[in-house]
Parts: structure tokens; sequence; C-alpha cells
């Protein structure tokens, strides 16, 4: 992290949303990112690693599904909720964001809605911008070293696009590629999110 020497006390809060299907680099990127960055640049922990990596039960049954999704969409809006009222950061950089639900909900949009007590319109407008960066092939470095992933290469192509279907209409959205030398996707990622950050953040 940078020490920046930025004399505004309080800059308008920009939530930018990281996003793709399993295995797309958002970890890496979000890594890369904390170094390149000052203090008034936050990343925010991905909320379903807090769930699930605190043990919450991870049943592929309806309900199970349902419960894992509710729980991992209000840990994200809370932590949210924690850096907008803290007001300390220009930019919070989230590992996924509310919608990311929506892709793993195992029903309805509108049940969806109805049971999030929320409309696609208000979570879309929390964000910013989505940077959305998709999954590599098998045969293009797809891996599942990290331990709570559990999708196949297939699984995470087919989990990428309904994120895609989840984010549409955002009118601020870019999309990050595969490349086979996986630097050069950080790079670009990397340039995107920069274009978003205030000069005197920039190192």
């Amino acid at each position: 992290m940078n020490i920046c020497s930025c004399e505004v006390k309080h800059h308008q809060l920009k939530k930018i949303v990281i996003t793709g299907g399993p295995g797309a680099g958002k970890t890496a990127l979000l890594e890369t990112t904390k170094k390149e960055f000052c203090q008034h640049v936050a990343v925010l922990p991905e909320a379903a690693g807090i769930i699930f990596g605190g043990g919450f039960w991870r049943h592929n049954s309806i309900p199970g599904r349902k419960a894992a999704q509710r729980a991992i969409y209000f840990v994200q809006n809370e932590i949210e909720n924690l850096i907008t009222e803290e007001n300390n950061t220009v930019v919070a950089l989230c590992d996924r964001g509310t919608l990311d639900s929506l892709a793993y909900w195992p029903l309805s949009e509108s049940l969806f809605w109805e049971d999030l007590n929320t409309t696609k319109e208000k979570e879309l407008s929390k964000y910013a911008a989505v940077i959305h960066l998709h999954p590599p092939k098998k045969s293009n470095g797809y891996n599942r070293q990290n331990p709570l992933r559990i999708e196949t290469d297939i699984e995470a192509a087919e989990i990428d696009k309904r994120i895609v279907q989840a984010w549409e209409g955002h009118p601020n959205r870019f999309f990050i590629d595969s490349e086979e030398d996986f630097l050069v996707k950080i790079t670009k990622a990397s340039q995107t999110i920069r274009k978003h950050i205030p000069d005197c953040c920039k190192k």
C-alpha cells in the first residue's frame, strides 16, 4: 500500500465490483491492487468466502441454496454499508457485488427480489462500475487450488454466463477476457480500475 498526501478529507465514494466466474483471477487482481494504490482505495472481502469459510452449510437443496445466497447478500450489503459510513475511502473494490447472488439463486428472479426486498435498479445503482473477468478454460489454466472452489471448468463457464446476465443493464460494464499469459489479463483489469481512481490516489 502507498501512503498518499491527498489533502481532500472526504471524496465521493465509488464502489466498483470485480466479478466473474470461479477461477477468473479476481483474488489475484485484488491482491495486486492492494500494493498499487493508496490507503484510500479499499479492497472489500468476499462475502461468500466469509460465509463458506466460516462453516456455513453448503447444502445443494433448494432451501440450502436460498439460505446461502441470502446470507451472502446480507453480509455483502453490511460490508458495503460499513465502508460507506466510515467515510474515509475513495474507491471500494468489491470482491463480487450483491447481484452475484442472483447468478446462484435456485428459483425465479422475481422470487429473488421478493425474498430480499429489493429491485435490480436499486442494486445496480449502488455501483459506479462493474469489471467482469471471464474464467479460463481447463486447457488455459483453470484450476481448483482454492479449497472453497468446487466447480469444474464447465460449471465455472456456466456460472460466468449467469453472472453476465445478473449484471445486465449496468451502464458502466467492462469485460476482461482470459489470456494465455495471466499477467496480461491482470494488467488489463488493473488499467481499467485505474481509470476510476482519482489522480491523487494513484502511484
